[in-house]
């Protein structure tokens, strides 16, 4: 990747394909990588997804599959005939489901790119010590993405909080996609552990994923072009 361009995923949160398409349409050549969520994937379904590969687009399909190995395997094999670049599971999924998701995408033609999810970047040690992880956000996400790691995934989603403490305890190699990228000063709407987009690359995130920051802007493009130039340096160091 030697190009803001190519760290730069805008995330489709939208309620219907239409929307999803006026917003890429605005945004032209501008981005190349777009996410497909619950939400939209709910709303629209694969063809949402067969529409922006049809188009030349690069997807990151987020749906954080979790379920038993067989199961979520299955969910691999289809979202690779969809041909999508990235796909996520849940590392706490465990070993089991994590191995299987990587045999599923490594039979595909095009393999996709399987990222573990770490720690949701809503979620606050609070969150954690609610659900029965006596862990802080940094020690839970940084055991679950050295057990990515270890069952073979191509990288993880984390905050930028944590990301510069993963790259430096699993190395170059390992991607690292950050969400929850907002503007200085932007709201963190229901975000916990944000970041700014070049904090986020100086952090080690080897893709950032913003969502309405841009497509809620008055100017979709124009607000991907001012993140592209922020990024532009970090990227280049």
């Amino acid at each position: 990747m030697d190009s803001a361009r190519d760290r730069l995923i805008v995330a489709l949160d939208v309620p219907s394909a239409a929307e999803a398409q006026r917003i890429v349409a605005a945004l032209g050549e501008s981005v190349s990588s777009y996410k497909v969520g619950k939400q939209l994937f709910t709303a629209a379904g694969p063809s949402v997804v067969r529409d922006l590969t049809g188009a030349g687009r690069k997807v990151f399909l987020d749906l954080k599959y979790h379920d038993i190995p067989s199961t979520v395997a299955a969910a691999v094999r289809a979202a690779s005939e969809l041909e999508v670049s990235m796909l996520t599971v849940h590392a706490s999924g465990g070993s089991k489901m994590l191995k299987a998701a990587m045999e599923a995408a490594g039979a595909a033609k095009h393999p996709p790119l399987v990222l573990a999810v770490t720690v949701l970047t809503s979620f606050e040690d609070a969150d954690l010590k609610e659900i029965g992880v006596a862990a802080q956000t940094l020690e839970q996400a940084l055991r679950l993405a050295s057990l990515a790691q270890r069952a073979g995934c191509g990288g993880v989603v984390a905050s930028a909080q944590e990301a510069k403490a993963i790259r430096q305890e699993l190395g170059a190699g390992f991607a690292i996609v950050t969400p929850g990228v907002r503007a200085a000063g932007g709201t963190k709407n229901d975000q916990a552990r944000v970041a700014t987009p070049a904090e986020a690359i100086a952090a080690g995130a080897d893709y950032i994923v913003v969502g309405r920051p841009i497509t809620g802007a008055k100017d979709p493009s124009a607000a991907a072009r001012a993140i592209l130039e922020e990024i532009s340096p970090k990227v280049l160091a």
